[in-house]
C-alpha cells in the first residue's frame, strides 16, 4: 500500500521559516512528479509548488515565488518544501502529492496524497 507522510508543520511567527518533508513508501517514485498543495479553512485547494521526475524543473505559484523552495530525493522517495519569510496568509494545511509523469499544478491530476500537516503563521 502506498503511503505519503508529511511532517514539519507547526506554529511560526511571521518572517520565520519551516521545512516540510513528505516521505513515501510502498513503491519507488522516480517516474513521478511531486507537488505541494495547501488548503485554508473555507478555501479551495491551492497549488504551491511542484518538481519534475529528475528534479530538474520546478514551478511555483506566484504567491510563494522567491520564498519557497521545493526539492526531492529520489533515493529516499522524499519531497521537501523549504518555506522562508512566512506570512499569515500562508496559514493552511499543506499536502504533498505525487503523480505519474510530468509536472502540473492541477490537483485532479495527482495520484497519491499525504494526510496533510498544519502550518500556522502568526502576525
Amino acid at each position: 500500500q502506498v503511503q505519503l507522510v508529511e511532517s514539519g508543520g507547526g506554529l511560526v511567527q511571521a518572517g520565520g521559516s519551516l521545512r516540510l518533508s513528505c516521505a513515501a513508501s510502498g513503491r519507488t517514485f522516480s517516474s513521478y512528479a511531486m507537488g505541494w498543495f495547501r488548503q485554508a479553512p473555507g478555501k479551495e485547494r491551492e497549488f504551491v509548488a511542484a518538481i519534475s521526475r529528475r528534479g530538474i524543473t520546478t514551478t511555483y505559484s506566484d504567491g510563494v515565488k522567491g520564498r519557497f523552495t521545493i526539492s526531492r530525493d529520489n533515493v529516499k522517495n522524499t519531497v521537501y518544501l523549504q518555506m522562508n519569510s512566512l506570512k499569515p496568509e500562508d496559514t493552511a494545511v499543506y499536502y504533498c502529492a505525487f503523480k505519474e509523469g510530468s509536472v502540473t499544478g492541477y490537483y485532479r491530476t495527482y495520484d497519491y496524497w499525504g494526510q496533510g500537516t498544519q502550518v500556522t503563521v502568526s502576525s
